[in-house]
């Protein structure tokens, strides 16, 4: 059965390159989606095309895909709340992922500088502008902007969330 099922990988393959338009992810997401395929053989009731099938799985796979980075878009751009970009960002399952996502937030943050912290926390959970933050922390509003960015890429450096899933769906420990 499961060799049946790789058999329609290339076609997979092609079906998601459509969609995403970047070479390594198109390869971990038509893996994903046929080990997805092949643990999930018994739920096919042959309603369909078995192609038509794992294609569908890959569309779920894909949307995820961009559902993930719209949220790590989102999160430091956009919006500066994390409860409103979850609430906003995620589908049915928001309750969970929500959960999820506020447990990686803390754990970045446990691994930054209470420096780094206490900025981000500023801008982006409380919403203060540069200037105000300036005011507050009696430095200039270009020191803000610096002390911001290095703390958006410690923060980023940290970010488990989808590396975590990586590592779980393609069994590495050096991402």
């Amino acid at each position: 059965m499961a060799k049946e099922i790789w058999d329609y990988q290339s076609g997979i393959k092609a079906f998601i390159a459509r969609k995403i338009d970047d070479e390594g992810t198109v390869e971990e997401l038509t893996n994903d989606v046929m080990w997805a395929a092949i643990k999930s053989r018994d739920n096919f009731a042959n309603k369909s095309a078995e192609f038509s099938w794992i294609c569908g799985i890959a569309k779920h796979k894909v949307i995820d895909y961009y559902r993930k980075k719209k949220l790590k878009t989102i999160l430091f751009s956009i919006s500066p709340r994390f409860e409103e970009i979850a609430d906003e960002a995620l589908s049915p399952e928001r309750d969970v992922l929500k959960n999820e996502l506020k447990d990686e937030i803390k754990a970045a943050f446990n691994e930054i500088s209470e420096g780094y912290a206490n900025i981000l926390r500023l801008k982006y959970v409380q919403g203060l502008k540069t200037n105000t933050i300036a005011k507050l922390m009696n430095i200039t509003i270009k020191a803000v902007e610096g002390q911001l960015k290095r703390a958006k890429i410690k923060f980023q450096k940290n970010w488990s969330y989808d590396r975590k899933n990586f590592i779980t769906n393609n069994n590495k420990t050096d991402v």
